[in-house]
């Protein structure tokens, strides 16, 4: 039978932990926490039997703290963009604590030292330490943010956040990607093979994954959403990345791709999706008679429709390209888009 996501989570705190945690608060809450599941029972003979678990070491004593949300950071190790937390997409989860009464699942914390402002930071948990803070600024002072202290370092620190994030769907690929990224550098002085085994993944996924977190800002922001950059097509634009020449084309279409998006958003109008924005990026640098483009666009389709093959002080050359399936509008769009770009590269016709 597959292990739980808990017991796998419990067995690395485990495996860092020399103690329990104990600190003493008010708010304390003393609760058992087995490495194995517990066999459901109410009878006298199943508490004396965990009484004695727990005094084997079998099952280990566990300090939860109820706590103010705003005693608490977010640990900047972890993956998950915290500014990019909002009530609509933690939803469903503040829903979940209003109807259970409160927060049940706890979040991983670990002591501060040296910071007036927080006692400690959250580990794994940081959407329920969203929630928590929306929902005591809006109708529900009292709530508190249940969590269970460990005593980790960094890199146990960031083994645990990562184990809880591959199960959410709600953390990007590139954020990962860029967390990986880091932690390569911070915990395993650059050594992937290291991390891959630490982490227990295989060496070539991790290799994609840090190849997608060397894409740059300037390229991701074409995209309507960072999000939308997921592993596989990442690690197909970054492989055209590494060519100098298609980088620079590509990066000037990323940068049009930018435009068209913010200009889309202004007028409510549907944003370019991201198999589009990809299609696009990767035909951007093969100009017409194999010749380097200095502008390319894409129909609705996905086909080439517009090509600048070149500007210089006689002109622009513009190719229009056939059976792209784009109607007049989406060439004159283009068209637009082509001739801003050019006068942002110091090539257009008013120079």
């Amino acid at each position: 039978m597959a292990r739980k996501q808990s017991d796998y989570l419990a067995d690395l705190l485990a495996e860092d932990e020399d103690s329990p945690s104990t600190l003493p608060s008010p708010e304390a809450v003393e609760s058992a926490s087995p490495v194995r599941e517990r066999p459901r029972g109410t009878t006298l003979l199943s508490r004396e039997s965990a009484l004695a678990r727990v005094a084997t070491g079998e099952v280990r004593q566990v300090t939860q703290l109820l706590l103010d949300p705003a005693r608490v950071r977010i640990w900047p190790g972890n993956a998950r963009s915290y500014a990019h937390l909002s009530e609509e997409s933690c939803r469903e989860l503040i829903d979940a604590i209003i109807a259970e009464g409160g927060q049940k699942v706890p979040a991983v914390v670990r002591r501060v030292e040296g910071d007036p402002q927080c006692d400690y930071e959250v580990i794994a948990g940081t959407r329920r330490h969203f929630a928590i803070s929306w929902l005591r600024g809006n109708s529900y002072p009292d709530m508190q943010f249940v969590a269970q202290v460990a005593n980790l370092d960094d890199e146990a620190a960031f083994r645990l956040a990562d184990i809880e994030n591959r199960a959410r769907k709600d953390v990007s690929d590139l954020e990962r990607a860029r967390n990986y990224a880091a932690a390569l550098k911070t915990h395993y002085g650059n050594r992937a093979t290291r991390m891959a085994e630490r982490l227990r993944v295989s060496k070539g996924w991790l290799s994609k994954m840090l190849k997608v977190a060397a894409i740059p800002d300037a390229i991701v922001a074409a995209f309507a959403s960072p999000a939308d950059l997921q592993l596989k097509p990442g690690y197909t634009l970054a492989q055209a990345l590494d060519d100098k020449v298609a980088a620079g084309v590509i990066s000037r279409a990323a940068i049009a791709i930018g435009k068209e998006q913010a200009a889309r958003r202004s007028k409510s109008q549907p944003v370019i999706p991201a198999p589009e924005v990809l299609k696009r990026l990767l035909s951007a640098a093969a100009g017409a008679d194999g010749r380097e483009a200095l502008f390319a666009a894409s129909s609705p389709l996905g086909r080439p429709m517009l090509t600048v093959q070149s500007a210089n002080r006689q002109g622009v050359t513009v190719r229009l390209h056939s059976g792209s399936g784009a109607d007049i509008d989406d060439l004159v769009e283009a068209l637009k888009n082509a001739l801003a770009d050019l006068e942002s590269q110091g090539k257009g016709l008013m120079r």
